[in-house]
């Protein structure tokens, strides 16, 4: 509402997205355990189950949905973007809610962050071919690597070492865990306003890709189920590993849709989209996941 009756703040709001992203993902950062990365390896079946849905299958099904999306470079690079990425915040939330196994979900968080920043460049190549020069030709896109992922990533670190080193610190990371929340809707707020008229522009392909988002969420179900029961996972770790794949890193890659020139615009439209589907997908996921697809065994049985 506001985009659309001051049109002139939208420079304005832009402006202050940077600042308001950068402070996200530092305090997002925050709450993966970066420096406890080696405790994620010690189950290594887990892990693989999460390496081998995340990283190989994943990719497959995005691959797949592709036929469902509007043969538009700007649509598909958000597509991309934001389903080959898997989520390092929520996804902890969903897992704990939906009664997983929530220490499991926390150690793998920072292996998920670091091999998603790894593997996507690769990613986008293999699915895009020669668009994907021309975004690595873009003038920002360095940059914003550097100030936006790398800065805040490496504050994190640091700010987690602090902390455990003295006892009186601890308290700072568990404080911060309050500011995602309100710099999610702050980030949302400033996007929708400053883009308001992409998005009115936008609206019938977001009819096209909200079908491809839907039939990623039931790809991604299927998924888990099927490589859970293949590396024999109990339930609760076998509800974490449907939610990890369901769950998607969009405001991890929103930063480098906005560092792309304006031609480029309808992607961040597209990945702010799947976040709220997903949001939605969630909540169902709350219901049926533990009720219907991954019921506890019965006492006795």
């Amino acid at each position: 509402m506001i985009g659309s009756v001051a049109p002139g703040l939208g420079s304005t709001m832009e402006t202050l997205l940077w600042p308001s992203l950068a402070a996200l993902l530092y305090v997002t950062f925050t709450q993966v355990p970066l420096n406890h990365l080696p405790e994620a390896f010690r189950d290594g079946r887990f892990m693989a189950a999460i390496l081998l849905s995340n990283f190989i299958l994943v990719p497959i099904l995005v691959w797949v949905l592709l036929l469902a999306v509007p043969d538009q470079p700007a649509v598909r690079l958000g597509v991309l973007l934001v389903l080959l990425v898997p989520c390092t915040d929520w996804f902890i939330t969903f897992t704990h809610l939906a009664r997983g196994d929530t220490r499991r979900a926390i150690a793998v968080t920072p292996v998920n962050l670091l091999v998603q920043i790894a593997l996507l460049p690769l990613y986008l190549w293999m699915f895009l071919g020669e668009s994907f020069a021309e975004i690595l030709s873009a003038d920002r896109i360095v940059t914003v690597f550097v100030v936006l992922i790398g800065v805040p990533l490496a504050l994190a670190f640091l700010t987690e070492v602090w902390s455990e080193r003295c006892g009186a610190r601890g308290p700072v990371v568990e404080r911060l865990a309050w500011f995602p929340v309100p710099l999610l809707a702050l980030v949302v707020f400033l996007i929708a306003g400053s883009q308001v008229e992409a998005v009115a522009g936008s609206l019938p392909v977001l009819g096209q890709v909200l079908l491809a988002f839907l039939l990623f969420l039931v790809g991604a179900a299927a998924i888990g189920i099927v490589v859970a029961h293949l590396f024999s996972l109990p339930v609760p770790q076998a509800r974490t590993l449907v939610f990890s794949v369901a769950t998607r890193n969009s405001f991890v890659v929103l930063p480098f849709a906005l560092a792309l020139p304006a031609v480029w615009d309808v992607a961040v439209i597209v990945i702010v989209f799947q976040s709220l589907v997903e949001l939605f997908g969630m909540v169902g996921f709350l219901w049926l996941v533990p009720r219907r697809l991954l019921p506890l065994p019965a006492s006795g049985s």
